[in-house]
């Protein structure tokens, strides 16, 4: 089971609700298109926030935002 999900609410939301269920987060980051994407550290974690997301889980492609510059900083 994959420990990655996108999920249309807020990141406060999100990490408040994953720290009450005491689901350590391994990244967190913001979407363009509204909400995050989470990954947990644990697969049991990740079974568990998807139950609770259920209803706000993104089940539709998703474009994620740049990190990295597209060139060199040098």
């Amino acid at each position: 089971m994959s420990r990655e999900m996108f999920v249309r609410l807020e990141e406060k939301k999100v990490i408040a609700d994953c720290a009450a269920a005491a689901v350590s987060i391994s990244t967190i980051e913001r979407i363009p298109s509204g909400g995050v994407r989470l990954v947990l550290n644990s697969s049991f974690g990740a079974h568990q926030m998807r139950q609770k997301f259920k209803s706000h889980l993104i089940t539709e492609a998703v474009t994620r935002e740049r990190i990295r510059p597209r060139k060199p900083s040098w």
